[in-house]
């Protein structure tokens, strides 16, 4: 399958282009399979929240960045309902 590139052209803060290609180079990828990489997320990600009840969907995100382990949520059902 052919796949056509086309040049795109980005503005960005100094800082954040020197982050972005010493990202870029600690994966071993160029700055633009990264950015491209995440837009295509963008898409999938939508279409999975889209799939979801909308309780569900609500939640999708809500402990992003928190260390919760299986333990811990049995340590809370326990708690809970003592």
């Amino acid at each position: 399958m052919y796949v056509m590139n086309t040049k795109l052209t980005l503005r960005m803060d100094d800082e954040l282009v020197r982050q972005a290609k010493a990202e870029a180079a600690r994966r071993g990828k160029s700055v633009s399979q990264m950015v491209g990489e995440f837009v295509d997320s963008l898409g999938s990600a939508r279409s999975d929240e889209e799939d979801l009840p909308p309780v569900t969907a609500s939640l999708v995100g809500v402990l992003k960045g928190h260390d919760v382990s299986q333990s811990d949520y049995k340590k809370h059902l326990l708690e809970k309902h003592r």
